[in-house]
């Protein structure tokens, strides 16, 4: 990306060795040095046709250098505020948002959004610049994972519109273990209190919330559940897994006593949906956080079915074991067969 307004410099072939930020000051001394620093942030600057955001990489002669003109992140590149962009077009934005970062700003927190970083981030320093996003959906504050953006109005309410179609998935390190390895979650919820939903009776202000679930693997006093929302409530996750005797770890306000990884275990995993300009559908996926793993005694996807089916046969033996002996009754000797009276003659 770069300041649309500002024509790209043409690629430089280097001519003797030179730190990569030293040469791009000598190479193009009509730009401001703050203009060049923020093409490498946002990994802007290509040595030899790769993406290099190290200041000081070293460049050799015939190394050709140039400024990137396609306006959008590389896959995978990570800004310094922690998101990770998963892939960017002229419409939306897919992000990896870390945990502890709001969504949007709150009466206490107006900058360290990531609605702010990625505003920051499309404007490139710019500040004549109007470029912004525009939000779809939210994650808490400490819930990490895939979301996206929408980089125009038309593109927001296509988003919108359509996200009943979308398929949004979470991985969760829970408190125990849920009794069926498969299930649905489908409860109403009160969210008239701002801080803290309840499960409620039908009826009034109650809305219906639908979670699928699978069981991963269990171990110990943990379990790892992977979840699909059919519905999408405030805190609908956390407070069906609470209301079913298993919060989520780390997450104190509905009910979890543990916190071994200082963050609560919620993960966005899965995020598929109808882009909103072609119509396609788009995936995309993010790794089971690697603090996860270990609370279930490590976690790989392809022995996951061996693992639920292990996991469950050691619960079923350490449950045979919690049972009192069974007392068995000695069996009451055999009656002997009475003897035929003696005839009389």
């Amino acid at each position: 990306m770069g300041n649309l307004l500002t024509p790209m410099p043409q690629p430089s072939t280097v001519q003797q060795p030179a730190e990569l930020l030293a040469y791009l000051f000598t190479a193009w001394p009509d730009v401001k040095k703050k203009q060049i620093r923020t093409w490498l942030k946002f990994k802007s600057v290509t040595v030899n046709g790769q993406v290099i955001s190290q200041f000081n990489h070293p460049l050799k002669p015939g190394d050709v250098v140039a400024i990137r003109t396609d306006r959008f992140a590389t896959p995978n590149t990570k800004l310094s505020t922690g998101i990770r962009i998963c892939y960017e077009d002229d419409a939306v934005i897919v992000i990896e948002k870390p945990d502890r970062l709001l969504t949007i700003a709150s009466e206490k927190v107006q900058d360290n959004t990531v609605y702010h970083h990625l505003t920051d981030y499309l404007r490139q320093g710019d500040r004549f610049s109007r470029a912004r996003v525009w939000i779809v959906h939210r994650l808490d504050r400490d819930t990490s994972g895939l979301m996206v953006f929408a980089k125009t109005e038309q593109a927001k309410r296509a988003l919108q519109l359509n996200w009943d179609k979308a398929d949004k998935r979470y991985y969760a390190i829970v408190e125990g273990q849920l009794p069926d390895e498969t299930g649905t979650f489908r409860s109403y919820l009160n969210e008239e209190n701002p801080g803290k939903v309840y499960v409620t009776e039908a009826g009034g202000q109650a809305r219906l919330a639908i979670t699928h679930y699978r069981v991963l693997k269990t171990h110990e006093r943990y379990s790892l559940v992977r979840l699909s929302l059919e519905t999408g409530r405030r805190h609908q996750i956390r407070v069906q897994l609470a209301e079913a005797g298993c919060p989520i770890v780390g997450d104190d306000k509905y009910g979890s006593k543990h916190d071994p990884i200082k963050r609560m275990a919620l993960h966005a995993c899965a995020l598929e949906f109808p882009h909103p300009v072609t119509g396609a559908r788009v995936k995309f996926e993010s790794q089971l956080p690697g603090n996860f793993g270990p609370l279930v005694g490590g976690y790989s996807p392809k022995k996951g079915a061996a693992a639920i089916k292990k996991s469950r046969e050691a619960a079923k033996e350490a449950a045979k074991l919690a049972r009192p002996p069974k007392i068995v009754k000695p069996a009451k000797p055999p009656t002997p067969p009475s003897r035929p009276a003696k005839r009389r003659d």
